[in-house]
């Protein structure tokens, strides 16, 4: 299902066509640097999360991260959309991209396509953003998205900044 379209991109849900994308967007150590989780070590890590992780959040709340494919090649390049964190009640904007799109604008398009949505599809009127320090490229991200800093915490075990906006 097509959630949002720019002029380069199409964000969507998820399919099992997906997988090998999903795999390799969570095992690359480059991808990974700021991601407080361990690398994927063999597809059925990534079949295991789009149905008990990616599948379960679009059954239970009705939205979920959504694939962002590149018009030009129709390859999924990345994820951005909404997750419910329980740990925060609140609802995380989160994305990925790969390394070959990173400086490209990619990520600033999806998000200020997907951030509307917040409030449509998740009923919400904020949305959160979980930043390691350092993180310095999400920051940027965060703070042209109008984001502000809201305070520091802890998440899987790492410090996090967490970013909020009001939608």
């Amino acid at each position: 299902m097509i959630v949002a379209t720019t002029d380069r991109l199409i964000l969507r849900h998820f399919t099992d066509n997906d997988v090998a994308a999903l795999y390799e967007m969570n095992r690359d150590p480059q991808i990974l640097e700021y991601i407080p989780a361990a690398p994927f070590q063999q597809l059925s890590d990534a079949e295991r999360v789009l149905q008990d992780v990616i599948y379960a959040d679009y059954q239970q709340y009705g939205y979920g991260r959504w694939a962002v494919e590149f018009k030009a090649s129709s390859q999924v390049i990345g994820f951005c959309g909404p997750k419910y964190l329980p740990e925060f009640g609140r609802v995380e904007l989160g994305y990925r991209y790969f390394p070959q799109y990173w400086g490209l604008g990619i990520g600033y398009e999806a998000a200020s396509a997907a951030l509307p949505l917040f409030k449509e599809r998740c009923g919400v009127d904020e949305a959160i953003a979980l930043i390691l320090p350092g993180n310095r490229a999400s920051v940027a991200l965060a703070n042209k998205l109008g984001m502000q800093i809201l305070s520091r915490g802890k998440f899987l075990g790492h410090e996090v900044d967490l970013f909020h906006i009001w939608l």
